[in-house]
């Protein structure tokens, strides 16, 4: 009698602009083997998933090989779900339209679904996170870049061409800030890494009170962070005004979507207080009346990478079985 194999695992995949992280994962989202490889260190899409497509097959054949192995999600900045395709990433190296789904699937034999970064972080919020059992709420990924996806009725709305949820690509200046995908005046140019710690200099350059983060050669947002630890004023003050651009970003969502709850999270997230009074104090002044004291405004209890491999997983198992080994 020759029975059916079930196969019980899955890959996911988080490409983000610094690390991609892979893992072995299975259906109730328990993680068997994780690694990881510098994004940073390639400057074409052909040597990137070479190296990717390396590191997946040797931890595939290391847990079980082919006949577990169902299926591969990715989660990418800029991914489109309905092409396969990376699409004018503004922050990896490489620019242009990239069939990353095919390339993989060619290369590892086996089904890539491949989805925008922040549709895979609500993924992972939505089975294993803070959003679990909710219909309505949306997701915000801030870190490099400023992402978002909203589930509406229990079903992560993509629109007409893939692109919804481009929520750092809303103006809040007009001709303000150059944004990296070339507009100006954009969120994400304000409220993401690079223009966190453009504020930051900004105020220095403004005044010469004293401040921590003048000592600092090379400012992040986590080490503006540190210097707010420590009572430093002007880095309080960077994430004061961050929050509030924020916020009023936030509220005009809210006012749209009629969510119940709005989920932070990235990098840039793990600010804590300093990003979350302010811009939370922004968001219930500039939210619809009607909705204002009704929006949970929540940080993400899951540690960033893990929770991407994971949501990256979910989308594994959705994708139409494939595999050149049956």
């Amino acid at each position: 009698m020759i029975y059916n194999i079930v196969k019980t695992k899955v890959i996911g995949v988080d490409i983000s602009n610094d690390r991609t992280t892979y893992a072995v994962v299975d259906i109730r989202g328990n993680i068997f083997a994780k690694d990881h490889l510098d994004t940073t260190r390639f400057d074409n899409p052909d040597a990137f998933v070479g190296a990717l497509s390396e590191g997946v097959v040797a931890m595939i054949e290391a847990n079980g090989g082919y006949e577990s192995i169902r299926s591969i999600g990715v989660s990418a900045p800029s991914a489109n779900s309905q092409t396969g395709y990376i699409e004018n990433a503004a922050n990896l190296p490489w620019k242009g339209s990239i069939p990353l789904a095919v390339m993989l699937r060619e290369r590892i034999g086996l089904a890539v679904g491949l989805s925008n970064d922040a549709h895979i972080s609500a993924l992972g919020e939505y089975a294993f996170g803070s959003a679990h059992g909710m219909k309505n709420f949306i997701v915000v990924a801030l870190g490099v870049g400023l992402g978002s996806c909203f589930f509406s009725e229990d079903r992560e709305h993509f629109g007409n061409n893939g692109f919804a949820g481009e929520f750092g690509h809303t103006c809040v200046e007009q001709n303000g800030r150059l944004c990296g995908c070339g507009h100006r005046g954009c969120l994400e140019s304000y409220v993401a890494s690079k223009g966190i710690v453009q504020t930051a200099c900004e105020l220095m350059a403004a005044s010469d009170k004293p401040s921590l983060m003048r000592d600092i050669s090379k400012l992040t947002p986590k080490l503006i962070t540190d210097c707010c630890e420590q009572g430093d004023e002007m880095a309080i003050e960077v994430y004061r005004r961050t929050g509030q651009l924020l916020g009023m970003g936030l509220a005009n969502y809210a006012s749209i979507i009629d969510p119940e709850a709005i989920i932070l999270t990235g990098g840039i997230a793990l600010a804590g207080k300093w990003l979350y009074e302010p811009t939370y104090e922004s968001f219930e002044a500039h939210i619809f009346g009607n909705m204002r004291g009704k929006v949970k405004l929540l940080l993400s209890q899951i540690d960033n990478h893990e929770r991407d491999v994971l949501g990256a997983s979910v989308l594994a198992w959705s994708v139409p079985e494939y595999s050149l080994f049956k």
